[in-house]
């Protein structure tokens, strides 16, 4: 809904969503890359079609049929020169692959990324294109927080009509996970006192990582997009994480930052290093939240597609030697699918699990030093 106010006050966006209103279209280009024919030979590269699945990008690709591909285009927003610039992704499928001034970079630091024309010519004096557009990435997270919405909705309602009774349906799914946060992780971790406050954070980052984890798995719309392998994501996540522990830290737990207990006079004092450490771990302790869930999952991913992409690369060579390759190539895909299964279920505990720890740090009380 805010999308199209914004393209009802858009002299850009509302010719582009008049002229363009069809939501599923047949694409011959990627709009992340050059057509084939300007690469070459255009055979198959294993290196961009992983890339291609893993990274983030502006057009949702659905299948692919012969030399026809079909996409969902998504809405482009852009503000340039303190103006609003707003369009469908379908806009770069001409033969400049711009529109408006504006194109997807095709390489270096620029690669994948909206710029403007002219940033070409002079790159210093070029004022920057601000990107807010909804992106393959922002819109599997609408539709997995819409999904999640739904969900708990449902079963929050379900709790309210049938009081005192067993839990049934999604009940019976979603409660002993519930149970499981809050009395192995919340409660042991950051303590009876304190862990009601947390439980609706630890509960949203279990479910929206834990769900994704599995949206990632399909193989088709709406599911596999990268959500929880993108590190940005986890990087909001990480930061969300970083200021509750900060905001909710006592004075023991600063105390002891900038006065570290059991350490050596001389490792605090004339150089404080103790301190320089302890203050070093605060930032590190949510850096390494966000690497460890984005590493774990994009690697999953890009083995799985490795496995495909082996079927092609001896296919190449010869079909007989592609047909016997499938046969490995699918057993260890299925193998590492039930695999990240397992995966998607660790990494939201680890977070989960190592953010609610933070939390009991930043609460301890003297005595449990």
């Amino acid at each position: 809904m805010v999308f199209l106010v914004i393209l009802a006050n858009t002299g850009s966006g509302k010719q582009a969503w008049s002229q363009d209103h069809s939501m599923l279209i047949p694409s011959r280009d990627s709009i992340s890359n050059p057509p084939a024919k300007e690469k070459g030979e255009g055979k198959f590269n294993a290196g961009d079609m992983i890339m291609e699945h893993v990274v983030d990008n502006h057009e949702w690709h659905v299948a692919e049929i012969g030399s026809l591909e079909l996409t969902i285009p998504l809405p482009v927003i852009l503000l340039y020169k303190g103006q609003l610039y707003c369009f469908s992704s379908n806009r770069f499928h001409n033969e400049t692959h711009s529109y408006q001034g504006f194109r997807l970079g095709n390489e270096g630091s620029g690669k994948g990324k909206i710029v403007h024309m002219e940033s070409g010519i002079n790159n210093i004096s070029e004022p920057k294109v601000y990107d807010f557009s909804i992106t393959k990435t922002v819109l599997a997270i609408f539709i997995s927080s819409f999904l999640l919405m739904l969900i708990f909705i449902s079963v929050a309602n379900a709790y309210k009509r049938n009081k005192n009774q067993a839990p049934k349906g999604l009940q019976s799914l979603v409660e002993p996970l519930i149970i499981f946060i809050r009395d192995d992780i919340a409660k042991s971790s950051i303590g009876e006192k304190h862990y009601e406050k947390f439980m609706p954070y630890l509960l949203t980052v279990f479910f929206f990582i834990f769900f994704n984890n599995l949206f990632g798995l399909i193989p088709f719309f709406p599911g596999g997009a990268n959500v929880t392998g993108n590190i940005t994501v986890t990087l909001v996540m990480a930061v969300f994480t970083f200021i509750l522990t900060t905001m909710h830290g006592n004075k023991h737990y600063w105390v002891d930052i900038v006065n570290t207990p059991g350490v050596p006079w001389w490792l605090k004092f004339p150089i404080p290093l103790m301190p320089v450490v302890e203050i070093i771990g605060i930032i590190t302790k949510p850096f390494v939240l966000m690497v460890r869930l984005f590493a774990n999952i994009t690697a999953g991913h890009i083995i799985v597609l490795g496995f495909v992409s082996l079927i092609f690369i001896f296919g190449a060579i010869s079909t007989a030697l592609g047909l016997g390759v499938s046969v490995v190539s699918v057993a260890f895909m299925l193998f590492m699918n039930l695999l990240e299964l397992l995966v998607a279920f660790i990494q939201a505990y680890v977070f989960t699990l190592l953010s609610a720890l933070y939390f009991g740090l930043a609460l301890l009380e003297p005595q449990h030093h």
